[in-house]
């Protein structure tokens, strides 16, 4: 019999734990989707432009949009 109440708290356990692991990963889960979110919404606000192919200026140290001729 006590091997019966043994096994019935170990199953009790491994539940509870179970359950704290789903509702933990659930949260992680939530947060990272907000995170994704919230980097949507803030490159939506940006303007990017497509500046073509960059050429290094040795005098000023910088990349510069390659002239087009």
């Amino acid at each position: 019999m006590p091997q019966v109440i043994a096994l019935a708290l170990l199953g009790a356990g491994l539940y509870a734990g179970y359950r704290w692991f789903a509702r933990a990963a659930g949260a992680i889960g939530d947060a990272i989707t907000r995170a994704e979110d919230e980097g949507r919404q803030q490159s939506q606000g940006r303007i990017e432009k497509d500046l073509g192919a960059l050429e290094y200026d040795a005098a000023s140290g910088v990349y510069r949009p390659a002239k087009r001729h």
